[in-house]
């Protein structure tokens, strides 16, 4: 099965970078590019590609506002934003607005596709660096308590063991690690993961972990400290 990829980024030299590694894979085939957030939603309305991938900032219409246009669609494309380090803060909103995941936009070649390839199969991708300062976002912030617009009762849904589960998606960990940590298989870990994902109706473990951390459910440790 072949993976439709549509490049979005207003610099021309780098979207043909991306756009020639990409469309080399055998699995993959690069369907358009977009020099912006407005001809990418015209193009993935056309072309229905299976992952966007994304640029930040942009003219006209910026990355986070295209993301929440493409995910609120019908049959939505999966959205991989890439950025650098000084754009951090707007990726917090690009996750918010339904992107499946974000890397650094010097990754490695290899690093690229295989981000394409997760996110095109269902799951969620971040860069490791970006996580921590996912993480420290919300240490910045109050050490518990739900915050503004969201309602604890959604958790009320999840068992203990999904509860648990939840936890430690929002700590980064991936399905083997839990798996390691519980003392459970990795088949009965994606039983959860599904199922947690369902009742709170997100879409992947990004979703999942933004709305623990919004919950109170996770505390974030800042750098430098130890839970």
């Amino acid at each position: 099965m072949t993976i439709d990829v549509l490049v979005v980024d207003d610099q021309a030299v780098v979207r043909a970078g991306f756009a020639a590694v990409i469309d080399a894979e055998e699995d993959m085939t690069v369907v358009g590019e977009a020099g912006d957030g407005a001809a990418a939603v015209s193009l993935a309305e056309q072309l229905t590609p299976d992952v966007v991938v994304m640029d930040v900032r942009m003219p006209g219409l910026d990355g986070i506002t295209a993301t929440r246009i493409l995910t609120g669609r019908d049959n939505p494309p999966r959205v991989l934003v890439l950025t650098t380090f000084d754009l951090d803060a707007y990726v917090f909103d690009a996750l918010r607005a339904g992107a499946s995941g974000f890397l650094l936009k010097d990754v490695q070649a290899a690093e690229l596709l295989q981000g394409i390839r997760v996110v095109a199969g269902g799951e969620s991708v971040l860069a490791p660096s970006a996580t921590r300062r996912l993480i420290g976002h919300y240490a910045s912030g109050p050490p518990t308590g739900p915050r503004a617009g969201h309602d604890t009762a959604v958790l009320a849904q999840l068992t203990a063991r999904e509860r648990r589960v939840l936890t430690l998606v929002a700590s980064g960990l991936n399905n083997a690690e839990i798996a390691a940590e519980l003392g459970i298989t990795v088949g009965t870990v994606k039983s959860h993961v599904n199922a947690l994902l369902r009742k709170l109706q997100v879409r992947d473990r990004v979703q999942a972990t933004i709305l623990a951390y919004d919950l109170g459910l996770v505390r974030a440790t800042p750098p430098g400290t130890h839970p």
